[in-house]
């Protein structure tokens, strides 16, 4: 059974590995140089904090059988620069780190930006991302917003697709890292995830 909930402190270990298999795909130069381990403490800090899980951001969590098996993270657009000091402080922090991380601003103005969906390979094909997905409205309600925002790379047409066919249109082109990426909004009334 798969159980949708608000993500607590003490998932953050199971966390980190999802959003590791996102940093991996968008290959940040900034990030070449951190081992591995030394990602994942920054990462799993990160998802500890109140600012990721509750104050600044929402972060919702597929459990099956007790285990994390996807995560949805994603936050008012203003709130953005309050995400990324966490990833900055944090990796200032770390040994781990030559330079601290400062991660690129992602969102337009006056959205709720949906930052990062994942679902652990073993879990994928069940319709966990579809469940994460359908969190999203509620959450940009709560924080009234009217628009849900979020980037897809260039090199992932089929994602770009599944977007569209939940009715996002593509507003605008930014680089993150070293990729283009498509910036696709959606109105929160409009929204239905199949």
């Amino acid at each position: 059974m798969i159980t949708i909930r608000n993500a607590r402190s003490t998932d953050a270990g199971q966390i980190a590995p999802l959003i590791d298999i996102i940093f991996e795909e968008m290959q940040l130069e900034d990030l070449g140089d951190v081992s591995d381990s030394g990602l994942a403490k920054v990462i799993t800090k990160a998802y500890q904090t109140d600012t990721y899980l509750f104050d600044k951001a929402a972060t919702v969590v597929a459990e099956v059988d007790g285990q994390v098996a996807g995560v949805m993270f994603g936050y008012p657009s203003e709130n953005e620069e309050a995400i990324n000091s966490v990833m900055r402080s944090l990796s200032q922090q770390s040994a781990d780190f030559k330079e601290p991380y400062i991660p690129d601003n992602e969102t337009l103005g006056d959205e709720w930006y949906l930052d990062s969906i994942a679902v652990a390979p073993k879990y994928q094909g069940q319709g966990i991302g579809s469940k994460l997905l359908k969190t999203v409205p509620t959450l940009a309600k709560n924080d009234g917003k009217d628009v849900i925002g979020l980037n897809v790379d260039f090199e992932n047409p089929a994602a770009k697709k599944l977007y569209e066919r939940s009715g996002f249109e593509t507003v605008g082109t930014q680089m993150i890292g070293e990729h283009m990426y498509y910036h696709m909004q959606k109105k929160v009334s409009e929204l239905v995830f199949a």
